[in-house]
């Protein structure tokens, strides 16, 4: 396991394109994925102790954010033979067990990851609904323990963005382990 953070991106980037299927071989468009505000995105896995720790909030932010009529979609790019717990076989049985109610894709080919510039998993973005990046950065300020966390920033991004405020600049990366990349491009 390799701790990485996610990289700087500029705020105001544009969500790059992408069309990519989900388990069962359903395919998805990025633009089509957006609520009427815009796009929560994680890209994240089923192994790895970062994003295992932090999936139930996770879920539950996403399932806040609906209300604030912005969708969501986690995107794993650990399609690796390397990690078979991570497979589109074993992400249907982890969006049963978990209660996963968006869509949780499969990056086959590790482009969308790429055209994202994910580093880890998890590796959260929020865009608005001009299709702009406007938070990228950790879900709160303790992965590890839930009744540590003092300040949950992913959802003070939601709820500023929602409220018409304006949503801080100072964001901390999210970390966690690598992406297992396949091919190096």
């Amino acid at each position: 396991m390799v701790l990485l953070e996610s990289v700087t991106i500029p705020l105001g980037t544009k969500m790059p394109d992408f069309e990519i299927k989900d388990p069962e071989g359903k395919v998805y468009k990025g633009h089509d994925l957006y609520g009427k505000r815009g796009l929560l995105v994680a890209f994240t896995c089923n192994h790895c102790p970062y994003a295992i720790a932090v999936w139930p909030r996770f879920i539950r932010l996403a399932n806040y954010a609906r209300n604030l009529e912005i969708a969501t979609v986690a995107i794993n790019p650990n399609i690796n033979q390397a990690y078979p717990d991570d497979s589109p076989q074993k992400m249907l049985i982890k969006i049963k067990e978990w209660g996963i109610n968006f869509p949780y894709l499969v990056d086959e080919t590790q482009d969308v990851a790429r055209d994202f510039k994910a580093q880890c998993t998890p590796d959260i973005y929020l865009f608005n609904k001009d299709h702009k990046l406007i938070y990228h950065g950790r879900i709160d300020d303790n992965w590890q323990d839930e009744s540590k966390v003092t300040r949950e920033e992913l959802k003070e991004a939601l709820n500023h963005h929602a409220t018409g405020q304006p949503i801080s600049l100072k964001q901390m990366p999210s970390m966690g382990c690598s992406i297992k990349w396949r091919i190096a491009k």
